[in-house]
């Protein structure tokens, strides 16, 4: 193998920009999946079927379709009906989106696991239904789905490069452009994996000491 440091210095300056992109939409997609799919895990708990089953077609029909369809969809088709976003911004939102409802199912699982006798005591209390929610309910299941979260949030990173289909020059679309017009491939490629795996790690250890924080 030939490889040369001179390509790896040329493709720094190209790599930073991916990498602040790509930082970018984990961050945004990851607060948008997080929050969507709170709304959501709440709407399936509302005692009305005109509610719960718009909610389940819905997210049932995101989950079980490819992310870089529904990418395609929201960047490609829905300009048709006069909507229409920057790449970057339909990026972020499809993969937010993508994700809210797998973090649906781990707020659902955390708010049932959460022990009757909770629902009883502010019920005995007479605590309004939001307090309810705000100051009991959701502080524990939130604290038991950290783990599941956090891994979704690294899912979520290595599903980026899927941008790069829409135009966005995330890491690897900065390291394609790159490839195809100095002809090198094993440095930016090598270098782009080797970032995934550091940021992988660190966020694994963010998340190890978020759960330690938590349990104490």
């Amino acid at each position: 193998m030939n490889w040369d440091w001179t390509a790896v210095s040329d493709f720094m300056p190209h790599f930073w920009d991916g990498l602040l992109v790509t930082l970018q939409i984990l961050v945004l997609g990851s607060v948008i999946s997080f929050v969507l799919g709170l709304v959501w895990a709440l709407l399936t708990r509302v005692p009305s079927r005109w509610v719960t089953w718009p909610v389940g077609i819905v997210t049932e029909f995101v989950r079980n379709t490819p992310l870089l369809v529904q990418l395609f969809f929201l960047f490609y088709v829905l300009p048709e009906w006069g909507v229409t976003a920057s790449a970057m911004t339909t990026g972020v939102i499809g993969i937010g989106l993508h994700y809210s409802t797998y973090t649906m199912q781990v707020y659902r699982a955390g708010i049932e696991a959460v022990p009757t006798g909770q629902w009883e005591a502010a019920t005995a209390l007479n605590l309004p239904l939001r307090r309810t929610w705000t100051a009991v309910i959701l502080p524990q299941a939130v604290r038991r789905v950290v783990p599941a979260l956090g891994n979704y949030v690294i899912s979520m990173l290595k599903d980026t490069p899927m941008l790069m289909a829409i135009t966005v020059l995330e890491m690897l679309g900065e390291a394609r452009l790159f490839s195809q017009e100095t002809f090198r491939f094993t440095e930016p490629l090598t270098v782009i994996g080797v970032a995934f795996i550091v940021i992988s790690y660190l966020a694994s250890l963010a998340l190890r000491a978020l759960e330690r924080r938590l349990a104490h």
